[in-house]
Order: C-alpha cells, then structure tokens, then sequence
C-alpha cells in the first residue's frame, strides 16, 4: 500500500525542552518537546492530519528523542536530515511574575545550519500547506534562506504558505524582523500572528487594525490570536471574533503552536475560518492545561468533547 505524502509540513527548529515545575521550589524541571514548527504540526496530527517535519537533528540522543516522538505522533521525518557535527537545540523554561520565560542553548545547532540546497521543493509541491514561524527566519541566514526556498517551492504551485510570526527579539533586531516578517507575510497565504508580535512590529495595538495590515500587506487569511482575550479570524470579506474558551492554565508554553496546528488541520479539513478558529481556540485554551509545549496538546476526541 502506498504511503500518502503529508498534506502539511512544517519546516523549522525541533528542540528539547526543560520546563520548571512548581514541586520542588522551582528546581526540577520536566524533560519534553518544543520547537514552535514541531509544535505546529503534532498538533495538526493530533486533530487528525497528515503532517511532516523539515528540519536537522544532531545525531545525538535529544536527535534520536525527537525521531521516536515524530513517529509515536504519527508525524513523517523521512526529510529531517542529520547532521553529525552539529547538535540538537535544546531550551528552558521558567515561570515567574511575568509569566513563562525562555533561555535557549541553540548557537550552532543542526537545524540552524539547514540550508535552501536541503529544501525538497518535490515534497512541498506535494503537500496542501507548508507551514513557518519567524523563529525558522531568525536562528540563522541559512535557514532563513531555505524558508525563502520553500515559499517558492509552494508558490510554484498550489500548495498554501502559513505562517505564525513568532517574533524572538532574542534571535535578531527589530530592524531586521520588521523588514523580513512584512516581507513573508506578504508571501503567505494564512497569517497566525499574536498580537504582541505584530504590535511590536508595527506599532498598532487594535487588534482590527491589525488584522487590516496583514490583509494590506498580502495575507488572505489572518488568525490573530489575543491570549487570554481569543483570536480574531478573517478574510477580505469575514471577521470573526472567537472567544476565550474556559480553562485552567497552568503553563501556556506552546499554546499558539497548538491554535495554529489546530487551525490549519481544519482549514485543510474544509472548514471554513470561523469553524477553524473556534476548534482551535478551544485547542489552544485546553493545551494550558499542563506543563510543557506538546504534552498537553489535546486530541481531536478531546477538543470535541469540550466543544459539547
């Protein structure tokens, strides 16, 4: 029987993560997974899609980690090269009066050194969507370059782009992610921006005038998503205002990813963008429900349920 090609790809960084748990004064932490765009696309596959990852794992034990996680998710890393001189990131997370807080020992690793000579253009002319985040811009040229790649590859022909800002201040200037984020949005066919990514971007804090940006600039489908206010969904001609679903987070680490994961399963599904937006708000909202960026997210079974 032959194996159908993923109807949506990720391409971007897969990290092992270390997040702070309350037990033990805030010095243990709990091992899982992150990467926003590894995120992404278990998310989608655990509302029911067909996903795969690109990406470079080191050829080390957190490498080997994530191959095992991929294939337990049902997520396709045929792709995913190995790099044997390089490392897979890893990052922490902490929890204080702010909220959670990263600290990221990534310099130099594997996924930061894929280039557009490892993008397989065949694989993304293959699937429904492609999906990347201003993280997979930002860790290094290289790797901003072979995004640039796959949103050709897509353009090409008729695969959809997604694209979630996710804008780290950390990984490069202001300067450099306002011009190259406006850029990729303009590019991309589904926009999934926060709307403190955008604000700091641009300046505007309405969240109306900020979907209307990301129209002007291109985008034919934004999800903007608030926090704990819910996400406002739009075309050219709807809007939508999708409220907050009621939970009881504990850490909202990788809940974006989970909305956006979430969403595009449903676009894909053939839902139309209110339907996709309200799935994944309740997605989102139930994934704050645990520790860590892919444990908690909730199965299609799960987010049904919730829904009534």
């Amino acid at each position: 029987m032959t194996k159908l090609p993923p109807d949506i790809l990720g391409i971007g960084e897969p990290m092992i993560e270390y997040n702070q748990i309350k037990e033990g004064d805030g010095r243990n932490f709990l091992q899982g997974f992150g990467g926003d765009t590894s995120n992404f696309v278990i998310a989608a596959a655990r509302q029911g899609a067909r996903t795969g990852y690109l990406s470079a794992l080191g050829a080390d034990a957190n490498g080997a980690m994530f191959r095992t996680l991929w294939t337990v998710e049902g997520v396709d890393h045929s792709l995913v090269i190995e790099n044997r001189s390089a490392p897979t990131g890893m990052y922490f997370v902490t929890h204080g009066p702010k909220g959670h807080e990263f600290t990221f020992a990534r310099a130099g690793s594997a996924a930061s050194l894929y280039g557009p000579a490892d993008v397989p253009a065949d694989a993304i002319a293959a699937a429904k969507v492609i999906h990347l985040s201003g993280i997979s811009l930002a860790i290094s040229n290289s790797a901003c370059d072979a995004c640039y790649a796959a949103i050709h590859a897509a353009r090409t022909g008729k695969t959809l782009v997604s694209f979630d800002t996710n804008l780290r201040l950390k990984l490069w200037t202001k300067d450099r992610a306002r011009a190259v984020i406006s850029d990729v949005i303009g590019l991309s066919d589904i926009i999934l921006p926060s709307l403190d990514d955008v604000t700091a971007i641009t300046g505007i804090t309405e969240p109306d005038a900020l979907v209307d940006w990301c129209l002007a600039r291109g985008a034919k489908i934004v999800a903007l998503k608030l926090g704990a206010e819910g996400a406002l969904v739009a075309d050219a001609k709807r809007r939508f205002r999708i409220p907050p679903h009621p939970c009881k987070p504990v850490d909202a680490t990788g809940a974006g990813d989970c909305f956006g994961g979430a969403f595009i399963a449903r676009i894909v599904a053939g839902d139309g963008i209110e339907a996709a937006g309200r799935y994944a708000g309740v997605a989102a909202a139930l994934s704050t429900e645990g520790y860590g960026a892919v444990a908690p997210i909730p199965s299609a079974e799960v987010v049904r349920r919730a829904m009534g």
